[in-house]
């Protein structure tokens, strides 16, 4: 999956991250996005990318970061993480919602059920 926009750099990471989820029992499609979407982050970060989210600059580095979010565990996503998903989703009065009102909206619109 890699894209004609990202450097030599950016391949070798995309590669290195795949291996290194596929060694830990992910499927390929798993660990292509997973991948890819680090990848971009950090282009992201960096100043390498053409367009970017709030969270992927402000957030701490993936790198750093190691799974802490991804989607499930205690914390779970950040207040911003579901702020922007409210707003892809079009969820009305997001902006004066709490994290828990956020969640719940968006499992609501998404079908998803809460954990």
């Amino acid at each position: 999956m890699p894209q004609k926009a990202w450097s030599a750099k950016r391949e070798r990471q995309y590669k290195h991250i795949k291996q290194g989820l596929r060694k830990r029992g992910r499927s390929e499609d798993t660990a292509e996005e997973i991948a890819a979407r680090t990848v971009n982050k950090e282009r992201a970060r960096s100043g390498e990318a053409k367009e970017r989210s709030r969270t992927s600059v402000r957030d701490i580095s993936s790198g750093r970061r190691g799974g802490l979010r991804s989607h499930r565990g205690p914390g779970g996503r950040t207040r911003d993480q579901l702020y922007e998903e409210a707003k892809d989703l079009g969820i009305k009065g997001r902006s004066k919602m709490k994290k828990s009102q956020l969640q719940a909206a968006v499992n609501r619109k998404s079908g998803r059920r809460s954990a």
